[in-house]
């Protein structure tokens, strides 16, 4: 607790936690848009509990790999070889953790396309509180791994670590409410979320044999994606409410009374 403290309180200590909580916010950006779309297939009153108590696990998923520094250099060496690639514990994770993400975001188009309005009348399946608790602290693994692992070459500091991890998970707590309130009112955004998970997880598996793309290509090519999507968003909006206001004007022509027109 004293070396905790004293790291605290060093200029250096300081730099380091923001630099790596920055780093974590920066490389949990598809872990944010995964809970999003997870928690939002629950009843509105529980989204936000299913968030704060998932992200809350995470926190103790996280905490415990930083501090299994030794174990976590043994995930890299090689099990067996499949394909010409030596495989190791952190492909076999990727790959588990990108198929998981592939499914998911299959089955989630699958439900927005049978239910693009999300009125709640098709459903591909329901999910109950606990599920998504647990889902949440168990996806978070394969999305911090490489940032821990990251993390530990930038630093090493175990007090630096653990608390930029906090800090960018409070933080994620308290972004995912306004992410999810956002995606709400724009459901092709909802769409556009799900077809970047199903990017990543792809990557993931790509990642396991040495074919990933950088992740800031892919931020980079969905955050176009996206920004094109609302000005699309918007355009048709613009089209909607012209078509509307046109319609309510011939119906006014209509019933006027003919010494009116």
């Amino acid at each position: 607790m004293a070396e905790f403290l004293h790291v605290l309180s060093t200029p250096a200590g300081w730099v380091g936690i923001l630099s790596l909580t920055l780093l974590e916010l920066v490389l949990g950006i598809d872990n944010i848009v995964f809970i999003t779309l997870l928690a939002s297939r629950l009843p509105r009153s529980q989204q936000a509990l299913a968030r704060t108590v998932g992200l809350g696990l995470a926190v103790v998923t996280r905490i415990a790999l930083l501090t299994g520094i030794a174990w976590l250099t043994r995930l890299s060496q090689p099990l067996f070889t499949m394909f010409g690639h030596a495989v190791s514990i952190h492909d076999l994770v990727l790959i588990a953790g990108g198929l998981f993400l592939m499914v998911k975001s299959v089955r989630e188009l699958s439900r927005m396309a049978a239910d693009p309005l999300g009125t709640g009348t098709a459903q591909v399946g329901q999910v109950s509180l606990a599920s998504v608790i647990l889902q949440i602290p168990l996806i978070d693994i394969v999305f911090s791994l490489d940032s821990v692992v990251t993390a530990i070459g930038v630093s090493g500091v175990v007090p630096v670590m653990v608390t930029a991890v906090v800090i960018a998970v409070v933080i994620m707590i308290v972004a995912s409410g306004p992410i999810s309130a956002f995606l709400d009112t724009h459901p092709p955004l909802k769409l556009l979320a799900a077809a970047f998970l199903l990017l990543v997880g792809s990557n993931l598996v790509g990642e396991a044999f040495g074919v990933g793309v950088p992740s800031g290509y892919l931020y980079f090519t969905m955050l176009f994606a996206g920004i094109v999507m609302l000005f699309t968003v918007r355009a048709a909006r613009t089209v909607r409410a012209q078509y509307v206001e046109q319609a309510r004007e011939d119906v006014r022509r209509e019933h006027a009374a003919p010494g009116d027109r």
